[in-house]
């Protein structure tokens, strides 16, 4: 038997790639298996925390520099008014989207893009990579704008804050292991609640946030039909969900090794990171509001005008720490959209698709993925960009691009032979088309009004 062993010819590269990911991703699912299988409170404590990750990852990521910046705009357009309760009902169909995925990842154990490939052909496969690398490129300019502006507030030169945000994203994709990858990035994406003191040290008018939320304060100046309210509406829906966010938690519940017996605990991540989101937001449409409410050409603002006024308006103290979040915001959202277009690329062309494997044996995974963060980074050093008009101009892409990612999530969910028990219920199914058709609808009525300003 040693001698058969001994003359077996070598394993494939890829298969030794793939292995390679197998065998990280085989300890961490035994290290889950032993804390399971003891019983105490701190084995369950411990479970509890080995099980987050994705959730949280995706939803606070989801708070990134563009979206950051996409609040304050909206708040100073439409100060304390309707956009801060329906932070929660955007929480909600965040929850409902993102859920799916959980369930399509533990359940096949395939990745977004892969699936695609596989049930659907080439063809809707190159078209929905493109949508998401195109998608993804654009979105993480705004994050390097948010990463620049925040850091020059501290006298840090553009091509500095840009170059050291690319080498620290290279790192943590390409030389950490799973584990050590995920455990980093939340630690960077707790940072995202600093947003949350910045405006408890403000002390904007409670009274005003609670008459917000009562409904007191919810007409809209220029009609619901407006061009600058859907512009908004379309942005502040495209910051909640994004294509990218449909791959990334997918592909990570795939590479963190998570099964069905999973998915009640993934939910509860989830939860976790959909709450964090939506607090948030709110902090941020409230500090916009209170105090950025009523600038001229509110919804084009830029990163840097929104800063110093802050200054003004809060001190250097509120806007330091706002600053520091939008580096934060900016970093977190480049960690985790440079880490779907990875995923997304090697499970599209079958390429070794696990930040398991090491480097010098799956270049081929990380570098298109890398060269796409280094386009968005080297562009936003160009000069004379109008900053506040690119960002929300994402955003609003985002959701321009969601409906497609949403219709080929419902059809995988409602694939019987993929999901078996876990396949979409009725009320699911209502659920999710109901956001399909609320994209669609938002997506035509803003195009209506953009071409024909004076249709309403």
């Amino acid at each position: 038997m040693n001698t058969v062993a001994h003359h077996a010819p070598p394993l494939p590269k890829d298969v030794n790639d793939e292995a390679s990911g197998l065998r990280h991703r085989l300890r961490d699912r035994l290290h889950v298996y032993e804390l399971r299988r003891k019983k105490t409170l701190l084995s369950r404590v411990l479970l509890a925390l080995a099980l987050v990750g994705p959730g949280i990852l995706v939803m606070l990521g989801d708070n990134d520099a563009g979206g950051v910046l996409t609040y304050a705009q909206t708040g100073a357009a439409y100060g304390l008014g309707i956009f801060l309760p329906l932070m929660i009902p955007l929480g909600v169909i965040a929850y409902v989207v993102q859920e799916m995925t959980i369930r399509l990842g533990a359940v096949t154990r395939r990745g977004h893009a892969e699936l695609i490939w596989r049930r659907y052909g080439p063809f809707w496969g190159i078209f929905s990579l493109f949508d998401l690398v195109a998608a993804n490129v654009l979105t993480l300019m705004t994050e390097f704008i948010g990463i620049r502006v925040g850091l020059s507030f501290f006298g840090v030169p553009g091509w500095l804050s840009v170059l050291l945000s690319l080498l620290f994203v290279t790192y943590v994709l390409v030389f950490l292991r799973y584990w050590s990858w995920e455990r980093i990035s939340l630690w960077v994406a707790v940072f995202n609640l600093v947003f949350v003191p910045v405006v408890i040290l403000a002390h904007p008018d409670w009274g005003a946030v609670a008459r917000a939320f009562a409904g007191a304060h919810w007409m809209v100046s220029g009609g619901f039909l407006s061009a600058t309210f859907l512009m908004l509406l379309s942005a502040n829906i495209g910051t909640t969900i994004a294509p990218w966010q449909l791959f990334f938690q997918q592909s990570c519940v795939v590479d963190k090794g998570l099964l069905p017996e999973d998915i009640p605990a993934s939910r509860r991540d989830l939860m976790i990171g959909v709450t964090g989101m939506v607090i948030v937001a709110i902090a941020i449409l409230t500090l916009g509001g209170a105090f950025l409410h009523g600038l001229p050409d509110a919804q084009n603002l830029s990163a840097l005008v929104v800063i110093h006024d802050l200054v003004r308006r809060i001190g250097t103290l509120g806007a330091k720490l706002f600053a520091l979040g939008l580096v934060e915001a900016g970093l977190i959202a480049s960690i985790v959209i440079t880490a779907s277009s990875a995923w997304a690329i090697g499970e599209a062309f079958e390429l070794p698709r696990s930040i398991n494997a090491r480097p010098r044996d799956a270049w081929a995974f990380y570098a298109p993925a890398l060269f796409g963060t280094v386009l968005a980074g080297a562009f936003v050093l160009l000069p004379k960009l109008p900053l506040g008009f690119l960002n929300l101009s994402v955003q609003v892409i985002a959701t321009v691009f969601m409906p497609a990612a949403m219709l080929f999530l419902l059809m995988l969910l409602n694939d019987r032979e993929l999901m078996g028990e876990y396949v979409n219920s009725p009320r699911r199914n209502a659920a999710s088309i109901a956001i399909l058709v609320l994209l669609i609808v938002c997506n035509a009525l803003y195009g209506v009004v953009t071409l024909f300003p004076k249709a309403f």
